[in-house]
């Protein structure tokens, strides 16, 4: 991987800080769809992506994922602690000791979520989308970082984007960017005051 801007190999540049982190994980296009035409991001991540995926939940404590995500990216036990937001599980994740349903809900019951889970000294916690769990966790300013992946693709279509719901203006700081293979990892931290 050639570095644009930070340095390091992909565990550094991914490395948690020290303290509590709310870390959010997704990708889109070069057209800002964040998903393919089939609907789910599955189909338009690649190998790239995936190194990142995997290296953001090695050192995660817990892993949170709105369910429509989880149902259409058929996502299944992670071997991990996993909160899924919504209203119900998907049958495949019923009555696995790590999974837990939140129901979510407004930018309130979302900052007592992510309270909860500091509270049980879960503090790193990854979230990956989907779009409209972003958004409420945006509204609920708890979310610290940003990595957003964009593959070099176009899908053109009315795919969502990577936010989904009301406006938001969340100002944002570049603390790094690489480039593989035609593919941009970002990371944004959310900047404060």
């Amino acid at each position: 991987m050639r570095t644009l801007v930070g340095d390091g190999p992909v565990g550094d540049l991914y490395a948690w800080p020290e303290g509590p982190w709310l870390r959010v994980n997704m990708v889109s296009t070069v057209d800002g769809s964040a998903q393919g035409a089939d609907g789910r991001s599955g189909t338009i991540n690649n190998a790239v992506d995936r190194v990142v995926f995997d290296a953001l939940r090695v050192d995660a404590d817990v892993v949170v994922v709105g369910a429509g995500t989880v149902r259409t990216e058929g996502y299944g036990p992670l071997g991990m602690p996993f909160v899924v937001v919504g209203s119900s599980l998907p049958p495949q994740l019923e009555g696995h000791p790590d999974v837990r349903l939140h129901p979510g809900g407004d930018a309130a019951a979302l900052r007592r979520l992510v309270d909860g889970l500091r509270a049980e000294g879960l503090r790193r916690i990854l979230s990956e989308g989907g779009p409209t769990l972003l958004s409420g966790l945006l509204q609920a300013e708890v979310v610290d970082e940003l990595c957003c992946t964009i593959t070099p693709r176009i899908v053109g279509g009315s795919g969502r984007r990577i936010v989904s719901g009301p406006p938001v203006d969340v100002p944002l700081t570049l603390s790094s960017l690489v480039e593989a293979d035609g593919t941009l990892l970002a990371r944004w931290l959310v900047s404060r005051g």
